[in-house]
């Protein structure tokens, strides 16, 4: 018995390390450049970000690098947080703050951030109203989302199942319904696209 525990705990770690592999790979940096994902964002030197579902820090290191202000990289896993303060001390960054926690609860303040950023996050969630409404709780009026996720299409590309891929339509009405303004929809590469929006509030709305 023991040992069918140890051998299922190697393939917990094998899964993981094979799932950091993934995530990131070069050519997932090449097909999903991260500097080109933050610059579809108004992001200021000190503007505060959350990277919810921060993984291994694929888009949370890049953003440290161009701000002063904090990012808050939230994971549920903390083996992921492990592997983003690991590559943070590499690079000399302090202003990455690591958030064990989940999406439909968000252990932050209301308005705490600038932008938010939800890539290949949101079709893993309970509800997605109210991961949105936590996110939008945490941003600040007229901060900033970028939800980047599969589209509910067949396609040759890997990627969730189809049934809980969220359709770019279906994210639209939820993010308004969120009381977010829709900003910018493109498709980066096959099957994935990338949405801003904008929650209500702030100024010259």
């Amino acid at each position: 018995m023991l040992n069918h525990n140890h051998s299922h705990h190697a393939d917990g770690n094998q899964n993981f390390i094979n799932k950091i592999a993934f995530l990131d790979s070069s050519m997932r940096k090449n097909a999903l450049p991260p500097e080109e994902i933050l610059n579809m964002l108004p992001i200021q030197n000190d503007s505060s970000i959350l990277d919810a579902g921060a993984g291994s820090g694929y888009l949370s290191i890049p953003a440290a690098k161009q701000i002063v202000g904090t990012v808050f990289a939230l994971d549920m896993d903390d083996r992921m947080l492990g592997v983003i303060d690991t590559k943070a001390k590499a690079d000399k960054l302090t202003n990455i703050q690591l958030i064990q926690g989940n999406i439909d609860n968000i252990p932050l303040p209301n308005n705490s951030a600038d932008i938010a950023l939800a890539s290949l996050i949101l079709h893993e969630v309970k509800s997605l109203p109210v991961a949105l409404m936590q996110i939008s709780r945490v941003l600040k009026p007229g901060g900033h989302i970028l939800c980047m996720e599969y589209e509910k299409e067949e396609s040759t590309v890997k990627g969730p199942p189809m049934h809980i891929r969220i359709s770019s339509s279906n994210m639209e009405q939820a993010l308004l319904d969120a009381g977010f303004h829709p900003v910018q929809k493109v498709f980066p590469r096959e099957s994935i696209y990338i949405i801003t929006a904008k929650k209500a509030g702030g100024a010259a709305e």
